[in-house]
């Protein structure tokens, strides 16, 4: 089972039985998704809940990679180490996650850690810093509007993952690599193909009547026809592809042009509400 259907499952399964109580209950599901991505990635990134108060109050969970675990017999763990990737704040599926991501309790996380996944459960907002140090919503992933229909989604977790469950490794596979500084074509073709993935999988099977005019055009420009279903998918795959290579072929001749300067590079993917 993928984990994204794990997660769905768990959710509800959890509520199914009438004795949950609106967040804690479901803090394992959760810890259990972020971990079974975090092991795919390098350093590998795990979970950990209720964090100590390092000044700021106790966040609901931290996001540490594999070199902050200390291994051996009889070694001490570092005190006071901070999440490299960020900690987490997490409220139950009745709360408005945009609402809570713009409080005073992730301002205060946000001003001690820097990177702060806000989420319900159903929606995940993270705020993380501009090029002015100031805080800003970086990327977010809504998975329904609002909680009703989000627990009729988890009620079939099969189907909801296959909806969006590419969606949802996506964006959290880039959410838990946004700490690592981007400076080589290799690091920028990933995200960008991430981010490429992530609008296909957005726009695929999707009546999007803006499209048909850039169809048009191509077809008249190139001399050919995108006719039937699979021309269809070949289009919006083609259309994607060539937007999120040419933003990459940009920066690597950008960053040819310009050896001096620092060409780390920071992506953020808002999620429409």
């Amino acid at each position: 089972m993928n984990p994204v259907e794990t997660y769905f499952r768990d959710l509800s399964e959890i509520r199914s039985t009438g004795a949950n109580v609106p967040e804690t209950s479901f803090y394992g599901a959760l810890e259990k998704l972020l971990n079974e991505i975090g092991r795919t990635l390098k350093p590998k990134v795990r979970c950990v809940l209720q964090l100590a108060n390092r000044g700021a109050g106790n966040p609901d969970g931290g996001l540490f990679t594999a070199n902050q675990f200390q291994k051996g017999t009889g070694v001490e763990p570092i005190p006071g180490q901070m999440p490299e990737r960020g900690v987490i704040e997490i409220k139950p599926t009745t709360d408005d996650a945009w609402v809570t991501a713009s409080g005073k309790q992730v301002s205060k996380y946000w001003g001690k850690y820097g990177l702060v996944l806000v989420t319900n459960y159903r929606d995940f907002v993270l705020i993380g810093k501009d090029a002015a140090g100031n805080p800003i919503k970086l990327e977010t992933l809504r998975i329904a509007v609002t909680e009703e229909s989000f627990w009729t989604q988890a009620a079939h977790p099969r189907k909801a993952a296959e909806k969006c469950g590419e969606r949802f490794v996506q964006y959290f596979t880039r959410m838990m690599l946004h700490a690592a500084p981007l400076s080589s074509p290799e690091d920028v073709a990933w995200f960008l193909a991430s981010y490429a993935r992530d609008a296909k999988a957005r726009i695929e099977d999707v009546d999007l009547p803006a499209l048909f005019s850039v169809r048009e055009a191509l077809e008249e420009a190139l001399g050919l026809k995108f006719e039937g279903k699979k021309g269809e998918h070949f289009f919006r795959s083609t259309l994607v592809q060539t937007l999120f290579y040419g933003i990459f072929s940009a920066w690597v001749l950008w960053s040819k042009e310009h050896p001096s300067m620092d060409r780390t590079a920071k992506f953020g993917w808002k999620e429409a509400a």
